[in-house]
């Protein structure tokens, strides 16, 4: 890691086409920065610093965390907490910051769930370790029938009010829930501003409901594993390569997925239309996500700086024709590669 202080790209901005989040005045780059599983201690703080420099100089200005992302847990915040303060004290305008709360985070009754006294205390413990005195978006990460829904979007609410966020987000959260949350949050003064669902060629849930939810809601959709852990890559086409995910121990992704003949198919009839419009497979699955006006980014991870150029790239993709759409309908199969 160069000790030579962080001096952005003057032209960062020239090639990113923001889109807005919903009906709200906030913009977001079609590809955001996510820190979920790529961000812990096992990893090393140079190449982690050299990621989110050459984020930031293309134009990147969203990074998504959450409580518990690392591994361990409050790594990642503890990371980027690093990196923004010696790089991004003169750029946090510049920055959209975003963390969640809602699984389990500390010992005992109050470090999990959807209760007020976890999620503004999670949201404590995050600004300390994140060095910020605010984040941008705020996230109830997970539905949590144990507590009242009134409780929970009170929390965000407050957390907003208080001036510790300033939007308020939900994720992992069906349609009906979403449209309640939106009304009990607008009952406090405070409007939904985006819901993180997973959405992937292999994980299409979100067209069952939410696309038409947040389109009537004018709320923005970031999409989380767009690329399904790796499976929607050219990685895994020719066995498992040593070090991947699912070499390792990852609790998301195991060598018998990628070797499932099913998804050997689909994965290389896609491989071949992704060819034929000249684009990586992970590419044209990025651009196929961001096909839709709802969905205002897609948050991808990066073990490199060569990794996230390339995943960039997607943004700057051909529009699909009908053909080309009905083509990748024969192959992407909700449900393919799943445990």
């Amino acid at each position: 890691m160069s000790n030579e202080a962080f001096a952005p790209s003057p032209d960062r901005y020239e090639s990113t086409d923001y889109r807005r989040v919903g009906d709200s005045g906030l913009r977001l780059p079609p590809i955001s920065l996510g820190f979920w599983q790529n961000f812990g201690e096992d990893r090393d703080p140079g190449t982690l610093t050299a990621i989110v420099r050459r984020a930031f100089d293309m134009g990147i200005t969203h990074f998504d965390l959450a409580n518990n992302y690392g591994p361990p847990p409050g790594s990642a915040e503890s990371h980027l907490g690093r990196i923004l303060a010696r790089d991004f004290g003169r750029h946090r305008d510049e920055l959209v910051i975003s963390t969640k709360a809602g699984y389990l985070m500390w010992d005992g009754p109050y470090g999990d769930g959807g209760s007020r006294k976890y999620l503004l205390s999670s949201l404590d413990q995050s600004l300390d370790r994140l060095g910020l005195e605010y984040v941008d978006i705020f996230y109830h990460h997970r539905e949590d029938p144990e507590t009242p829904l009134e409780e929970t979007m009170g929390a965000l609410a407050h957390a907003v009010h208080s001036g510790k966020a300033l939007y308020a987000g939900i994720s992992n959260y069906s349609p009906e829930h979403t449209r309640e949350a939106a009304r009990i949050l607008e009952g406090h003064g405070v409007p939904l501003l985006i819901h993180q669902p997973s959405y992937s060629m292999f994980n299409r849930h979100v067209e069952d409901g939410l696309l038409e939810t947040a389109s009537d809601l004018g709320i923005g959709l970031a999409v989380f594993s767009p690329l399904q852990q790796g499976l929607l890559t050219s990685k895994y086409l020719k066995g498992v390569p040593q070090g991947s995910r699912a070499a390792g121990a990852s609790p998301f992704l195991s060598a018998t997925q990628t070797e499932d003949e099913t998804y050997q198919e689909r994965v290389r009839g896609l491989a071949k239309i992704a060819e034929s419009r000249g684009q990586s497979l992970a590419q044209m699955a990025l651009a196929w996500v961001l096909r839709h006006r709802e969905v205002a980014t897609a948050l991808v991870g990066a073990s490199s700086t060569t990794q996230l150029e390339q995943n960039v790239e997607a943004a700057r993709g051909a529009e699909f024709t009908d053909s080309e759409l009905a083509a990748i309908d024969e192959f992407a199969v909700d449900g393919t590669g799943r445990k």
